[in-house]
């Protein structure tokens, strides 16, 4: 089967940094699908691990977890899914990625595929929103109510960095199934423009100070912060502006923040990482096939849009190069996708 590897951590203007290779098609056994890739999204996580998580001399390894697929054979403990079902899925971190054109997945971790959804569009939701999911509802403990309820709550979200992918499904959700009040932060006209149009009920400019922006909207102080990059530029502000009790979860890795500054007021930080649960086994690990069906449920629905902000093509080691280094730049708005070999 074809398939996009890294062999050595390489910059991405290097050819050799990603490489089209053929591998022997895998076979499912136990809690395993073999899906059949047919589109996938590109995430900063896939330049990381090829940056800091290369494979050892002589070896390869398959990056790629965010993809939508058919399930072609199962596993005997497989029990969820049969061949021919369209699923999309996020996988496992210290398994072989989606970069391929056959993929190995226990059924634990996939989803329904939305059916409103082309492959394309679908790819780009399962990582970012199982982060936003687990964000929002298990980390922030966000009161969830009915879909499409017009009753507002006390709870005010400021989502820092809110035109990524993270950030353009959790204003999403927060929007459907919550009756929070959301504050994105966006410096550019068109990704302002983006998260205005994905629900964001206020957007505030993050290259400049935040207190004295959010204390202009006249809304009270914030109960929660999503904190989805440049957490050690901002630390300070969340605790200035932060209710008593209030939470903030992150999904950078701050180097230097003062976690004594949160004492006074009774916060607490929470640190999200999407494969927790993947990595370790853990005994609710089938919690991300329900978050995965979930949103597919709201996506047909209509409650959620995809987050695609461009297509590059084919999966092959150029395209892929290319989604990268572009992810390297910090610069895109919405996710990137691929689809076919």
């Amino acid at each position: 089967m074809k398939a996009v590897a890294c062999t050595k951590s390489l910059a991405i203007t290097n050819p050799e940094s990603l490489v089209d290779i053929e591998l022997s098609q895998p076979v499912a056994t136990g809690h395993d699908l073999l899906i059949k890739v047919q589109a996938i999204a590109v995430n900063p996580v896939d330049y990381k691990m090829r940056l800091y998580y290369p494979p050892a001399e002589g070896e390869h390894a398959v990056l790629g977890w965010d993809a939508v697929g058919v399930v072609q054979a199962v596993g005997d403990a497989v029990n969820q899914f049969k061949p021919g079902d369209s699923v999309f899925y996020a996988g496992d971190l210290t398994r072989s990625g989606c970069n391929a054109e056959y993929q190995l997945v226990d059924q634990r971790l996939v989803g329904r595929k939305p059916k409103n959804l082309s492959n394309t569009e679908a790819a780009a939701l399962p990582l970012t929103a199982i982060t936003a999911w687990e964000i929002l509802f298990e980390h922030l403990a966000i009161k969830q109510q009915a879909v499409g309820s017009n009753e507002k709550s006390k709870e005010v979200i400021l989502v820092v960095g809110a035109a990524g992918g993270v950030g353009s499904i959790l204003i999403q959700i927060a929007k459907a199934i919550t009756g929070a009040t959301l504050i994105a932060t966006a410096s550019r006209q068109s990704s302002g423009a983006w998260v205005k149009k994905l629900g964001a009920d206020y957007v505030v400019d993050h290259s400049k100070p935040l207190p004295a922006q959010i204390e202009a909207l006249n809304i009270g102080p914030l109960s929660h912060v999503a904190s989805l990059n440049s957490t050690d530029s901002y630390f300070d502000s969340y605790v200035e502006m932060l209710a008593p009790f209030g939470k903030i979860a992150l999904t950078d890795d701050p180097k230097n923040i003062d976690i004594g500054k949160m004492k006074l007021k009774s916060l607490s930080l929470h640190v999200e990482c999407m494969s927790a649960r993947a990595m370790f086994q853990a005994a609710d690990m089938d919690e991300q096939s329900r978050i995965l069906n979930r949103v597919s449920e709201l996506t047909d629905l209509g409650f959620i849009q995809t987050t695609v902000g461009k297509n590059l093509g084919t999966i092959n080691a150029a395209n892929l190069r290319a989604a990268h280094q572009e992810l390297e730049q910090g610069q895109s708005i919405g996710k990137i996708v691929l689809e076919g070999f």
